[in-house]
């Protein structure tokens, strides 16, 4: 009998089953999947046998999953520290495993580390103890009862410190941020609340923040028991709580239901995205969930011109076969399969009605993983007396064809104007003074969708508005690509600033093009990136450098 376990860059040196050795041997390497690790039991088994395989090995320095940072690469600059980033497949270079989201498991683990840091993971929290076989080190130990996929095992070592936020969360950070942290997501409970109140009970038990250093690549990540946040999000306004809600939102729709297969990867995201917007709806209002709404139609238009129209991988359900998936990660699961989602609310008969039918495709396919056919075919079996209308949707336009959808959703009202009466001249219905944070964070996306404005309106922008002094990184971002994109040399080197200070790719990577795509500075945005490669997560570093054409050999 015979085990086949995914593994990438592990080095094996012994395997048991039941205690007796097991032959193996490592087949083939592929470019991005790793290695097949193929396990022969030393015994033939019966129906319903109990079999304990144990794998000594190693990780390698370089294991794609996990980044190990340097004391001076963290805030407090005293001790060193180790997270993981698990999704899409590079579970695989930190645990052989079955490296799938078709595969559920509960898990249990112990960590030892040295006893001045303290370890986290996607579990619950089972005590601590020293170490019996060394005094300088603890151990931590973990369980997660609840059946979840491989991409969503997570840990992470560091000096860190707690504070309480809820009845059942915690913020966990280094101690230069968890006060900060604990301020920006005092509302975590409420927006619990509200989506038990949307989708059903929590099953996870707690519900913990972990606020990672500048370099983690993505806004957030939702391990189970332990949602990630980039510290991009303290603002110190509370406006990115949508980010936490979007990982919240996920508790059920990602981590409760899953996408079988990376292709169906947009039944975790548009279901997320629509569960997070109607989070937002019952906090605030139907107005602002139209307002995010608006915004993320224009990230997906973004995406589509990346990508180009005619890409396959802006297919809602797109073909993965030999595509590494950190090049294919996008906005299209999102917003594309959010846009489909709002449109069947409107064609089913409104938000609330549709609601249900989400509460109940939830309920149905808890603890599994599924593909869109059967998503599809249970939305036709919920809907039977509406049939007649679902059979008129274009699903093969909307599943299948590149390009933005066929239909676009009709938003309730535009909420900024921007007219252009003239070439590169603008009239604004309103002070950018007045505008929230969600305002101004739009207005900007609509200047950037534009032709680059004149240099000399960006700077009189400047002069009567004071952008440059914005300290919230999704008005930094969207303010500085303005500047660079209209030639404003003064901007060139901040946003290189940006693009290193911190890691997070929907903010590094257009940052980089856009000083790169600046032709004077093309061969700065190279060169502040072969500086500052080092200290970025391998995911980061290896997609700047496609984006800037580097020679990966000739850059390290």
């Amino acid at each position: 009998v015979c085990v086949t376990l995914d593994t990438k860059d592990l080095k094996v040196s012994k395997v048991t089953a039941n205690g007796q050795a097991a032959k193996f041997t490592l087949g083939p390497k592929h470019s991005f999947m790793g290695t097949p690790l193929e396990i022969t039991l030393p015994f033939d088994l019966s129906r319903g046998q109990h079999v304990i395989v144990e794998v000594t090995y190693e990780t390698a320095p370089n294991a794609s999953a996990l980044q190990w940072l340097t004391p001076e690469q963290t805030a407090g600059k005293k001790h060193p520290y180790l997270f993981s980033q698990c999704q899409a497949t590079h579970c695989r270079s930190m645990v052989p495993c079955q490296d799938t989201p078709a595969m559920k498991h509960t898990y249990y683990a112990q960590v030892s580390v040295p006893k001045e840091l303290v370890a986290v993971m996607s579990a619950v929290r089972d005590g601590e103890e020293p170490d019996p076989q060394d005094s300088s080190r603890a151990i931590y130990r973990f369980r997660q009862p609840v059946p979840m996929p491989s991409y969503l095992i997570a840990i992470v070592v560091g000096a860190l410190e707690s504070r309480e936020i809820g009845p059942r969360s915690r913020v966990w950070s280094e101690k230069e941020f968890v006060d900060k942290a604990a301020y920006e997501f005092s509302e975590t409970e409420t927006m619990l609340k509200t989506a038990e109140g949307l989708a059903g009970p929590y099953v996870w038990g707690q519900y913990d923040i972990l606020v990672l250093p500048p370099s983690f690549p993505y806004g957030g990540m939702e391990n189970p028991c332990l949602t990630y946040a980039t510290p991009t999000l303290l603002a110190g306004d509370r406006s990115l709580s949508n980010v936490i809600a979007h990982e919240i939102s996920h508790s059920w729709t990602g981590n409760l239901v899953t996408n079988k297969t990376w292709e169906h990867f947009w039944l975790n995201e548009g279901h997320t995205v629509y569960l997070e917007r109607m989070i937002g709806r019952s906090m605030e209002s139907e107005q602002f969930r139209q307002f995010k709404a608006m915004g993320g139609w224009k990230e997906l238009q973004e995406s589509v011109n990346t990508f180009g129209a005619n890409n396959p991988l802006t297919n809602l359900v797109p073909n993965l076969n030999e595509v590494d998936l950190d090049e294919a990660f996008s906005s299209v699961p999102y917003e594309k399969g959010f846009a489909l989602l709002y449109h069947l609310e409107e064609l089913m008969g409104g938000p609330e009605v549709f609601m249900g039918f989400v509460k109940s495709y939830i309920q149905l396919f808890s603890y599994s993983s599924i593909t869109t056919e059967e998503w599809k075919h249970y939305l036709f079996t919920y809907f039977k007396n509406k049939v007649d209308i679902l059979n008129k949707v274009d699903w093969n336009a909307w599943m299948h064809t590149p390009g933005m959808p066929p239909v676009k959703p009709q938003w309730v009202s535009l909420t900024i104007s921007l007219e252009n009466h003239s070439p590169g001249c603008y009239t604004f219905e309103w002070d950018v003074k007045t505008l929230s944070t969600h305002q101004l964070i739009e207005f900007l996306s609509l200047l950037l969708q534009q032709e680059p404005l004149p240099l000399s309106h960006v700077k009189r922008m400047q002069e009567v508005y004071q952008l440059n002094s914005f300290n919230n990184a999704e008005i930094r971002f969207r303010w500085l690509r303005l500047c660079v994109k209209s030639k404003w040399e003064d901007a060139v080197p901040m946003a290189l600033k940006m693009a290193t200070e911190q890691g997070r790719m929907k903010f590094t990577r257009p940052l980089f093009k856009e000083v790169y795509n600046f032709d004077k500075y093309h061969e700065e945005a190279v060169r502040v990136f072969i500086a500052h490669r080092a200290a970025m997560h391998p995911v980061t570093a290896n997609l700047v450098a496609k984006d800037l054409k580097v020679d990966n050999d000739k850059s390290t």
